[in-house]
């Protein structure tokens, strides 16, 4: 009877995060900025800060959004 119990419970985890991962995934491409191609073409320039070491594009209209 536990095994069925617990069979039963580990279905319904996986079932409940497979149902939140789709959101999850669009959530963080939203939260991603742009490329950098997209970056310079908005009149903007990809530079690189060192403090959260990651790539960023300054200015234009795609400015202060993390690169790709």
């Amino acid at each position: 009877m536990r095994t069925r119990l617990l069979g039963f419970i580990a279905a319904a985890i996986l079932a409940a995060l497979a149902a939140v991962a789709p959101v999850a995934q669009a959530a963080q491409g939203a939260v991603h900025g742009v490329d950098g191609q997209t970056c310079i073409d908005g009149g903007g320039s990809v530079e690189y800060e060192s403090a959260q070491g990651s790539w960023v594009c300054v200015g234009g209209a795609s400015g202060g959004q993390p690169i790709n």
